[in-house]
């Protein structure tokens, strides 16, 4: 078979939409930096394979920029190889603070102008023989003698002879399907789940690194045992950035600055042998700079072609570095937890799934000062963009959230769900620092959604009133009817959200959602009032006092008094 070629520097396979006609286009990695602008977003087959590509985007994009600053000149306190165009020698750590300085003029340029430099093209023609399917190092990929040089003897392999293989139809996280467990809602019919265009095979390679399940057997060679890890996204609660174009999507999330870090060379992957690259793994070290995070491998993978151009996937795991405490990580929220003694990334699980953004306001934005709260990195970016004054105090931000989630077995973590969810708020309120620590933003719209959320455990009991009245299982009905509940409030609350600014009053923009909630409350309530059947309205004498503690009648009239009684308590208190 005749060598093939598929270079993602010049061959198209990331899909994005126009802004323009708002259609779909494919584009090569030079045509999307060139032309990043002009794009409203990335449009992969899914919002999570995005997510993977943004941040291998970004990779690229920290590896030109914390080199080199808006007018393509290495910067004064790096020293860059002509030919690698990598960092030679120490940078000098005393020089932070002017290293700081040139990142953030370098940043502020490229917002500026609108667009990124040539240099970003030079780079990627530098660096195309690593970024070819079939390259001497394909891209994302070993080769057969560097997989069998790392996993066991047993498990090495042969052309197209071996174990450890994977499957193209559980490469596609749209499929996910193993050999013994098929997929029931699969987009493609049995007979084309392992059908591949190249295109598709360099997408869905950079989100498997990305989302890796725990269902391979074949591991590199240890000293020590370790555990099959699933991919270092699938380990995060993710939250990013979103902008107006693939730009400024890409800007808002370039952080070339890191709170409290020194300055660190970036080291993708495909800057590195992969030999080296693999025992510094072993190490199973946390990287100290994001070009090196975002191009993290969760496994070795080998491929090997036929003559008929059919891929055969051989797929090593990797050891995985611990995520407690990893702040160089900026796309996640988090949560303390209380028995290490360590903050974990929040991730996502199938009996959150539910549950919208904006009622965890406080895991996105520290509100106030705790001890158990650590805001998300990429926040924290966003208020030193503002309080530098890089992007307008006006500007509305968007902050999104794209969570697959596993189906929770320990042993296969295989994606059941994907969930994405964001809200829109003005950058000046996100980060109101009013010295009137009562009339700050971030924290009356928490107390909003403090006193939302006990009107929705008024709710709640109201609909276990109604279970209790009907001799239902009160939990299932409640709860589904709490989803519901919460399902409505999701626009009109982050419609609120979003028309906040500062020079609002306060009280006024509070008390606008109180009537909101108190009226949905009640319509809902009336809802169900008005699909009520003979027996709720008969209802029941409560002779073990189960609702009523006076041992009175209990209908759909009383439980419906109770509510408006206890949401009016509410929103006096």
């Amino acid at each position: 078979m005749e060598k093939q070629h598929f270079n993602l520097t010049t061959d198209s396979w990331i899909k994005v939409i126009d802004r323009q006609t708002n259609q779909e286009q494919m584009v090569s990695l030079i045509e999307l930096f060139e032309n990043a602008q002009n794009y409203r977003a990335l449009s992969g087959e899914m919002r999570s394979q995005d997510l993977a590509i943004l941040r291998f985007l970004l990779a690229i994009l920290t590896a030109v920029y914390s080199r080199f600053d808006a007018d393509d000149e290495p910067y004064d306190w790096v020293t860059v190889d002509e030919d690698s165009m990598r960092d030679t020698g120490e940078v000098d750590r005393d020089d932070q603070e002017n290293i700081e300085e040139d990142l953030f003029d370098t940043w502020k340029q490229l917002f500026n102008n609108g667009h990124f430099t040539q240099m970003v093209i030079t780079y990627l023609k530098r660096y195309a023989d690593r970024f070819d399917l079939f390259g001497e190092q394909p891209f994302y990929q070993v080769t057969e003698d560097d997989y069998n040089h790392f996993v066991p003897k047993k498990k090495q392999i042969a052309g197209a002879e071996g174990p450890g293989t994977v499957a193209i139809k559980q490469i596609n996280r749209q499929i996910s399907e193993s050999g013994h467990t098929p997929s029931l809602f699969s987009p493609k019919s049995d007979e084309f789940k392992n059908d591949i265009q190249l295109d598709e095979l360099a997408r869905w390679l950079i989100t498997y690194q990305n989302f890796t399940g725990v269902t391979d057997k074949t591991k590199i060679e240890m000293p020590d045992k370790f555990s099959t890890a699933s991919g270092w996204l699938y380990k995060l609660g993710p939250v990013f950035a979103d902008g107006d174009t693939l730009f400024q999507t890409l800007m808002l999330n370039l952080v070339l600055v890191e709170e409290d870090k020194p300055y660190n060379p970036p080291k993708p992957v495909w800057e590195q042998a992969v030999p080296q690259y693999v025992e510094d793994r072993k190490k199973q070290n946390l990287p100290d700079n994001l070009a090196e995070l975002y191009t993290t491998w969760s496994r070795l993978l080998h491929i090997n072609w036929d003559e008929q151009g059919t891929p055969t996937i051989f797929s090593a795991g990797l050891p995985m570095f611990e995520s407690d405490d990893a702040f160089i990580e900026p796309m996640t929220v988090w949560r303390f937890d209380k028995r290490t003694d360590h903050y974990r990334p929040a991730v996502k699980g199938l009996r959150s799934l539910g549950t919208a953004m904006w009622r965890n306001f406080g895991q996105y934005v520290q509100v106030e000062e705790a001890n158990d709260k650590h805001e998300p990195e990429i926040v924290k970016w966003l208020r030193v963009l503002k309080d530098r004054g890089l992007i307008p105090q006006s500007t509305l931000l968007t902050l999104a959230s794209v969570a697959l989630i596993s189906d929770g077995n320990a042993t296969s973590q295989s994606p059941v769900a994907e969930v994405y969810d964001d809200m829109h708020i003005n950058a000046d309120v996100l980060f109101d620092e009013n010295p009137d620590k009562a009339q700050r933003w971030p924290i009356r719209i928490e107390d909003m959604i403090e006193l939302t959320q006990k009107v929705g455990s008024d709710y709640w009991r109201f609909a276990v009133n109604i279970a209790h009245i009907r001799n239902l299982d009160y939990r299932p009905f409640a709860n589904k009817m709490s989803a519901a509940f919460y399902d409505g409030l999701n626009g009109p609350f982050n419609k609120w959200l979003r028309s906040l600014t500062n020079e609002e009053d306060r009280d006024k923009k509070s008390n606008e959602w109180k009537k909101e909630i108190k009226s949905y409350v009640l319509k809902t309530a009336n809802e169900v009032i008005q699909s009520s059947s003979p027996r709720d309205m008969a209802g029941f004498i409560d002779v073990n006092g189960v609702v009523d503690k006076s041992k009175g009648l209990v209908n759909i009239f009383t439980v419906n008094n109770r509510l408006r009684y206890q949401v009016q308590a509410d929103l006096k208190s």
